[in-house]
C-alpha cells in the first residue's frame, strides 16, 4: 500500500495554503513524449514506505460514537405502509439526463468541526454553483478550479489547505454535459472525484495554445504519490485536438495509489500526434490498482506510465502511435484493443510480467514489445489475443507471430507434476476456462462500472430523505435500523443513494436481493459499533449482501466498509447471493479501511502492540452460494495514520475468504497488511483473479507477534495454523499471500506481495519465509506471480517448491507460469 516518500516536514500544507489559482509549483515539468523516462519513479530494490501521519487539525474531536452513540428517532409505521403500498418493480426508462444531477444532495464530512460541517457542500455543479461555461464560448477553467477547492461556506480554510487530513474534505464536482474550454490546468486534491453526464458526457477542450503540461493533474501536490488515496475521474472526455500536435502536452497526470478510480473517460488528440499523451503517471512513485473502461484516440502515446503494479480494463486506442508504454513490476492488460498504430503494447520497462487476456490488435507494427532479459524477469504471458501480424517482439528480435487461442508464455514456467524450474521461450500451455466465468469466450468483464443511468430521478431514493424513517450519516448516530428497513422496502423498486456521511451500524445491515446501491465518491462510509461484534469466536456480519440460497440483482458502488471501534469480532462484509446472470451481483470501487483515518477509536487507541488491537475479524467472505463480480477494491489495515499522527500497529484477522464455487470474477483487487492471509480460496472454485496486491503487516516479523498470534484462540478451520513453523521462526509465522486449500478450477493472473519490514523496521534479504501454500488443490493456474523479500513463494503442504531465489526477477521473484497443479 502506502508508500510516503516524502517527510511531512517538507509538506506545502503545513507552511501555507495552496495559491489563490489552486496550482502549487512543481518546478520543471516539461516532458518530451519520446524521451520520458517511464521507469523514472519505479521504486528501486532499497525503496521502502515511510509511515508518516497526516495533519487533520480540523477533526471534530467530540464525535466518538464508542462513547456515546445517539438514538435515532423511532419508526414511523404509517411510513412503513405507505412505502410498500407505493413501491413498483424497478425497469429502465433511460431518461435523458442522469438521475444523480438533480438528485437531492446533503452529504456531508462527518467528522470536520462543528463550526464548519453543516456549512460544508460535498457535491458542487460547476456550471450552477460555480458559473462554469459549458457552451464552450469562454474559459472554464477558473470556475472548476474554484469548485474544486471550495472549503465552507462560512469562511472555513479551503481545501487542499493542510486542514482536513486525507477523508475529512470529500467533494464531488461535477460537470452537466456540455463543453468546457481550458485555458488552463485544473489540479485536483485528495478527496476529489470529478465526475461527469453518463449519458451526455461533458468535454473539456484544451484551447488552442494551452500553456501548461497537462490539462489536469490528478496527484494532490501536498502528498507523495504513494498516499494519494480517494481521487477519482470519471464519465468524462478530454480533448487536446485544438492544440498543435507537436506540442509537449498530456491530458492527465494519474501519480495516485490505491482507492481511486479513473474510469469510462475518452481521451481524445490529434491523430499520430508527435508531443500528446493521454494519461503519464510522472511526478513521483505510485502504487495503483486499476483504470479501466478508458478510449484514446490520436495521440503519441495513450498511456505512458510508471509505478509499482496495474490492472488496465477494456482499453481501447486508434490513431495512437503506441496504445499503452508501461513500466512497473506487474501489468495486466484485459480486455484491451489497439487499431491503426506502430506499437499496441511497450512492456519494455515491466520487469516483472506484462499479462495480456482476451485483447486483439489491428492495422499495428507490432502488438507486443518487450525485453529479453534471458531469466525470470520481464515475462510475457498471453492468452486469447487475437492479431494477424507480429505479435511479440523482444529485444527487438520477433519470437510470436499471429493469434494466440490458448495461453503462450516466455518466462519461468513450473510444468504440470514438475517440482523443477523450466525456462519457456515461448510456450504454449492449456488453460481450460470455467464456462461458467466466460462471456461469448472471453471472461466475463461488466463494460463499465454501473451508474443506474437507465432509470430517472424519481427511481432513485436518497436514504436520508425517507418521511418517518430518519438516516443521519454523521458518525454518530445508530442508523441500523432504519437502513435495514428502508433496504427491506425499497428493494427492487428504487435505486438507493447513499449520501456522503459516516453511518454507524450496531448490528447486521442485509442487503437484500433487487438492491442497486450508490454511494458518493469516497465519502460515504458504513461503520461498525457495539457488543455483537465483540466475540472473535462468533463474529457478527456488519454488512450481509443476501442470504444463502438467494439469486437475484445486488450491486454495490462507491461505498466504503470500516470500523469505529476495535472490534475483534466484526466481519465487515459477507456475499451470499447469487445472480442470474454474471454481474447481476457486484462491488465495484468499494473499499476497506481498519484505522488510520478520523471517527475510529481504532485510529486513537492502536499505537502499542498488535495483540492489543484485534481491530476486526475479517474483511470479506464470499460464501459457497455466493457468486459476485468485484472491480478496484482495496482491503487496508491502516499502516500510518491519514488523519492525524497516532500509531496505527493494528491487527485484523484476514483479508478475503473465498469459499464460492459457482463463478467469481475478481478484477483489481489488493488486501493489505492483515494478520493470517490477505487471500485464501478455500474449497473455491470456478474463480478468476486478474491482479491481485498485497503487503504483509509491517509489524510482523522477528521481535514481535509470530503468527497465528494474536489469532492463535480464534482460529477456525480454514485459517492457516503455521503448524509447520518451526517454534520462534518469526520470519514464517507471518501472514501468508494466499492459501489455497481444497479448491479447484483457479484462474489467478499476476498475484503481487511486496514485503518490507520486520517489526516495522529494515530488514536484509529475505524478510519473510513463505508466500503461498497449497493444500489438496488441484486444478490450478497461476501466472505472473511476483514477491519482493520472501524465500519460498510457492508451498505445496507446507514444503517449499519454487523459490525467490531459484526465480529472480521483478521487485525480487517472479514466475510466469505455476502449473504444478494443473
Amino acid at each position: 500500500m502506502a508508500k510516503l516518500l516524502v517527510s511531512l516536514l517538507a509538506l506545502p500544507f503545513l507552511t501555507g495554503a495552496l495559491p489563490a489559482d489552486g496550482l502549487v509549483s512543481r518546478g520543471d515539468r516539461s516532458h518530451d513524449a519520446d524521451s520520458f523516462n517511464v521507469s523514472q519513479f519505479v521504486p528501486s530494490d532499497s525503496y521502502a514506505p515511510q509511515k508518516h501521519g497526516i495533519p487533520f487539525p480540523l477533526k471534530d474531536e467530540s464525535i466518538q460514537p464508542w462513547v456515546k452513540l445517539n438514538q435515532p428517532s423511532q419508526i414511523a409505521a404509517a411510513a412503513m405502509i405507505d412505502a410498500a403500498s407505493t413501491c413498483t418493480p424497478l425497469t429502465p426508462s433511460n431518461p435523458s439526463t442522469w438521475w444523480y444531477e438533480s438528485v437531492t444532495h446533503n452529504g456531508l464530512s462527518s467528522f470536520m468541526s462543528s463550526n464548519y460541517r453543516n456549512e460544508y457542500s460535498v457535491f458542487r455543479n460547476v456550471v450552477t454553483d460555480f458559473g462554469a461555461d459549458n457552451t464552450g464560448a469562454t474559459d472554464a477553467s477558473a470556475a472548476i478550479q474554484k469548485a474544486i477547492n471550495a472549503g465552507p461556506s462560512n469562511g472555513g480554510p479551503a481545501r487542499g489547505s493542510g486542514n482536513y487530513g486525507t477523508t475529512g474534505q470529500p467533494a464531488v464536482v461535477y460537470l452537466p454535459a456540455g463543453t468546457y474550454l481550458m485555458s488552463s490546468s485544473i489540479q485536483l486534491l485528495v478527496g476529489t472525484v470529478l465526475v461527469g453526464d453518463p449519458i451526455n458526457p461533458p468535454t473539456l477542450k484544451a484551447a488552442a495554445g494551452f500553456p501548461n503540461d497537462h490539462v489536469i493533474y490528478a496527484k494532490d501536490p501536498n502528498f507523495g504519490g504513494t498516499i494519494n488515496f480517494y481521487i477519482g475521474i470519471k464519465n468524462i472526455i478530454i480533448d487536446s485536438t485544438s492544440v498543435d500536435g507537436a506540442q509537449s502536452l498530456a491530458l492527465l497526470d494519474w501519480t495516485v495509489s490505491q482507492a481511486t478510480q479513473l474510469a469510462n473517460v475518452v481521451f481524445n488528440m490529434p491523430n499520430y500526434s508527435t508531443g500528446h499523451v493521454g494519461v503519464t503517471s510522472q511526478y513521483d512513485s505510485n502504487s495503483n490498482i486499476i483504470l479501466n473502461d478508458l478510449t484514446f484516440n490520436g495521440g503519441a502515446y495513450g498511456l505512458k506510465l510508471s509505478g509499482q503494479q496495474w490492472i488496465l480494463k477494456n482499453i481501447k486506442t486508434s490513431g495512437t502511435t503506441t496504445g499503452i508504454k508501461a513500466g512497473g513490476f506487474s501489468v495486466v492488460c484485459q480486455a484491451c484493443s489497439f487499431a491503426y498504430a506502430a506499437t499496441g503494447i511497450d512492456a519494455t520497462g515491466v520487469s516483472g510480467t506484462i499479462t495480456v487476456i482476451d485483447s486483439s490488435g489491428s492495422n499495428l507494427g507490432v502488438f507486443l514489445q518487450g525485453t529479453n532479459s534471458g531469466g525470470a524477469g520481464n515475462s510475457v504471458v498471453l492468452e486469447n489475443v487475437s492479431y494477424s501480424g507480429t505479435t511479440v517482439q523482444l529485444s527487438g528480435s520477433t519470437v510470436l507471430t499471429g493469434s494466440v487461442t490458448d495461453t503462450w508464455v516466455y518466462g519461468d514456467l513450473y510444468s504440470s507434476g514438475s517440482s523443477s524450474r523450466g525456462l519457456a521461450r515461448g510456450t504454449t500451455v492449456t488453460t481450460p476456462r470455467s464456462s461458467s466465468l466466460l462471456s461469448n469466450g472471453n471472461y466475463f468483464i461488466t463494460q463499465k462500472p454501473p451508474t443506474f443511468q437507465e432509470y430517472s430521478a424519481d427511481q432513485v431514493l436518497n436514504i436520508k430523505s425517507v418521511a418517518g424513517l430518519p438516516v443521519y450519516g454523521d458518525g454518530s448516530t445508530d442508523d441500523t435500523a432504519n437502513i435495514n428497513t428502508i433496504l427491506a422496502q425499497y428493494a427492487g423498486c428504487k435505486v438507493i443513494y447513499f449520501p456522503a456521511g459516516t453511518y454507524i451500524v450496531t448490528n447486521t445491515i442485509t442487503i437484500p436481493a433487487g438492491s442497486r446501491i450508490y454511494g458518493e465518491g469516497y465519502g460515504t462510509a458504513i461503520s461498525a459499533i457495539g457488543s455483537n461484534y465483540y466475540n472473535p469466536n462468533s463474529p457478527g456480519t456488519m454488512v450481509k449482501i443476501g442470504n444463502a440460497g438467494d439469486v437475484g440483482v445486488a450491486q454495490i458502488v462507491d461505498i466504503i466498509f470500516t470500523v469505529a471501534d476495535v472490534l475483534q469480532g466484526c466481519k465487515l462484509v459477507e456475499v451470499n447471493i447469487a445472480g442470474s446472470n454474471p454481474g447481476d451481483v457486484g462491488l465495484w470501487n468499494s473499499h476497506f479501511r481498519i484505522g488510520g483515518a478520523a471517527g475510529s477509536k481504532v485510529e486513537t487507541n492502536c499505537g502499542g502492540s498488535p495483540d492489543q488491537c484485534k481491530a476486526a475479524w475479517g474483511l470479506i467472505h464470499l460464501t459457497s452460494s455466493s457468486s459476485a463480480y468485484i472491480e478496484n477494491m482495496w482491503g487496508w489495515t491502516a499502516d500510518h495514520d491519514l488523519d492525524g499522527n497516532n500509531g496505527q500497529t493494528i491487527s485484523t484477522g484476514r483479508g478475503m475468504l473465498i469459499e464460492a464455487t459457482k463463478g467469481t470474477w475478481l478484477v483489481g483487487t489488493a488486501m493489505e497488511h492483515h494478520t493470517l492471509y490477505q487471500y485464501n480460496y478455500n474449497n473455491a472454485k470456478n474463480v478468476v483473479s486478474t491482479f491481485q496486491q498485497s503487503e504483509t503487516p509491517y509489524w510482523q516479523g522477528p521481535g514481535n507477534d509470530i503468527a497465528p498470534i494474536p489469532w492463535s484462540s480464534n482460529l477456525i478451520a480454514s485459517d492457516p495454523g503455521f503448524s509447520s513453523c518451526a517454534s520462534g521462526d518469526a520470519k514464517c509465522g507471518m501472514a501468508f499471500f494466499e492459501r489455497i486449500s481444497g479448491s479447484s478450477d483457479l484462474f489467478l493472473y499476476n498475484g503481487m506481495v511486496w514485503v518490507f519490514f520486520n517489526n516495522n523496521g529494515g530488514c536484509s534479504g529475505d524478510c519473510q519465509s513463505n508466500a503461498i501454500n497449497i493444500l489438496k488443490s488441484s486444478p490450478l493456474y497461476i501466472y505472473g506471480q511476483g514477491v519482493k523479500s520472501v524465500t519460498n513463494m510457492f508451498l505445496e503442504s507446507g514444503s517449499p517448491i519454487a523459490k525467490q531465489g531459484d526465480n529472480q526477477g521483478g521487485w525480487g521473484g517472479n514466475i510466469a507460469a505455476y502449473l504444478h497443479d494443473s
